[in-house]
């Protein structure tokens, strides 16, 4: 039992690991040992554009003397920007959108997630960043916006009409 309290404690005190995302940064904000992670995401469907994830990594101290071991809390941010030739797959087109992104921020119940929805009007693509939690939900988000206009935009299915 020990051993296992121990192997628990020691994944907790290691960084929420993003999946599919590039670490690009990590600012201490106390001496507890909480941080703000940022980490670069590339759309998998979307080739030229990436997105920036900010988020809180709570400290083993402050996951300790607070309670709630085994949960990250859902504040973040996004921003998104074109990097590149914009190449766009095959995305799905309806007002729900797809997602793009998904990282735990709980032992299992709350995650962080990554929704990509295309605005035709406007010719854009829209990410926005949540939580998802089995109870409750979350209404903390974020939304961050890459315009398709001008040079470099090619759809490899063609373009939708608006």
């Amino acid at each position: 039992m020990r051993k296992f309290l121990l192997g628990a404690l020691a994944a907790l005190a290691m960084p929420m690991a993003a999946h599919a995302a590039d670490r690009v940064g990590k600012v201490g904000v106390d001496w507890t040992g909480n941080d703000i992670v940022v980490d670069a995401v590339a759309d998998p469907k979307v080739q030229g554009v990436t997105c920036h994830v900010a988020y809180f990594d709570r400290g083993i101290i402050d996951r300790l003397s607070k309670g709630n071991w085994f949960e990250d809390p859902s504040n973040a941010s996004i921003s998104c920007n074109r990097t590149g030739p914009v190449v766009i797959g095959d995305i799905d087109l309806d007002q729900s959108g797809e997602e793009v992104f998904k990282s735990g921020l709980s032992l299992i119940w709350k995650s962080l997630v990554v929704n990509r929805i295309y605005d035709r009007k406007n010719d854009a693509l829209v990410y926005l960043i949540h939580s998802r939690q089995v109870v409750d939900g979350s209404a903390k988000m974020a939304v961050s916006t890459v315009p398709l206009y001008g040079e470099n935009v090619t759809w490899t299915e063609g373009k939708p009409a608006p």
